[in-house]
């Protein structure tokens, strides 16, 4: 009996860092009333995050890139006029480019307190913001067969959202520098693959029933299914300044598990490759984002990036047709030549110190830059 078809549906969660608007320095401790005046105007689609300095909006489960590009726009546009009385403003990048984690506060709240107490250090510098995508695949059994074949792709999402180059007021040498903080953690990375629903429920259990996570939503790899919805979540993008690069790289993911889902329809899969193989690419993602090459593992030998994208995109061309994203899968062949937001930091810091700007009136500019591509296109 085949499986029915998913719905595919599409909801996206995105962190943004908070910055006073006249300096673009992080704050430090976020005003009591901030987080009730944003719900005020959104509701429950935006959230505290581990650090005061951050917060979390969460889309409405969507249908198609139209919807959302839109839930994002007034998502984007409500956080910035509710923080602008503070005089503070969100910027949508991963790591901001000068902030120091030891002057951060973190938010008060059992959850965060527990990961403070319990990972220490590896947690008070989870000073990183990421974006994450989530796709309705109800089924048990074909999300956790979709889960095993995904990972192959997860290192080309990454390349297309790099934004975190800088660290601590230095270029770190990557083009996306988070997943380095945050895979200080346990239970990150790219997840190993589950032979069944039942398996990886067994595995979640265990951790449950010995006492060293409350539930599922404290193993925190790459890609996982959602402990919350019956969802498939890819959380290894960094989150992306502007809009249509977020959109575009987010209807990227629902192509590809459609493409997997419609091997599976006609008997087939996409082969499994090693972890291993597979990390390798991730690592280049994160060094060289879209700039560089990666391995095509099927020819044995490195190509760059821009040509695996291309292919790509040509591979799951039916599936953006049917699922109705055609210009956003163009968009991201736009982005490998033209560049993430990685790049056009690194190139606004290199012209503004050739101009003669010291290190902390680059890093500034870069910031304002960023706060300005955050609000693109939402009116705020």
């Amino acid at each position: 009996m085949r499986t029915s078809e998913p719905s595919f549906s599409i909801g996206m969660e995105e962190e943004y860092h908070l910055v006073e608007i006249e300096t673009g320095d992080l704050v430090t401790q976020q005003p009591d009333e901030l987080l009730a005046t944003c719900t005020n105007r959104l509701g429950e689609r935006v959230t505290r995050e581990f650090q005061q300095c951050q917060i979390e909006i969460g889309t409405k489960v969507c249908t198609n890139a139209g919807e959302i590009r839109t839930e994002l726009r007034e998502l984007r546009a409500g956080i910035a006029d509710s923080t602008k009385q503070y005089g503070i403003a969100p910027v949508a990048v991963s790591t901001h480019p000068y902030g120091e984690w030891d002057k951060q506060v973190h938010t008060k709240r059992e959850r965060y307190d527990l990961l403070e107490r319990d990972m220490q250090i590896a947690a008070r510098r989870l000073l990183i913001c990421g974006m994450h995508v989530h796709v309705g695949i109800e089924d048990e059994a074909l999300r956790i067969d979709l889960f095993n074949q995904a990972s192959y792709f997860l290192p080309h999402l990454l390349a297309l959202t790099a934004s975190s180059p800088f660290w601590k007021g230095g270029m770190t040498g990557l083009k996306a520098y988070r997943l380095s903080v945050f895979d200080e953690l346990p239970r990150t990375g790219l997840p190993e693959p589950f032979s069944s629903w039942g398996e990886y429920r067994r595995m979640v259990n265990l951790l449950v029933e010995a006492k060293i996570i409350p539930d599922a939503t404290m193993i925190w790899w790459d890609l996982r299914p959602s402990e919350k919805f019956p969802t498939l979540e890819m959380r290894i993008c960094d989150v992306c300044p502007r809009i249509d690069d977020a959109v575009a790289v987010a209807m990227l993911y629902r192509c590809i598990l459609r493409m997997l889902f419609r091997l599976r329809h006609n008997n087939q899969r996409w082969r499994a490759y090693p972890t291993f193989l597979i990390r390798e690419n991730r690592w280049r993602a994160q060094r060289y984002g879209v700039g560089g090459t990666m391995i095509d593992f099927g020819r044995g030998e490195m190509l760059p990036f821009v040509e695996l994208i291309d292919e790509l995109v040509e591979l799951v061309m039916e599936d953006a047709q049917a699922l109705d994203c055609v210009a956003e899968l163009n968009h991201c062949k736009v982005i490998a030549r033209e560049g993430t937001s990685a790049d056009r930091q690194i190139a606004l810091f290199k012209k503004l110190a050739a101009e003669g700007a010291n290190d902390k009136e680059a890093l500034r500019a870069i910031v304002h830059a960023l706060r300005k591509e955050t609000l693109e296109g939402t009116g705020a």
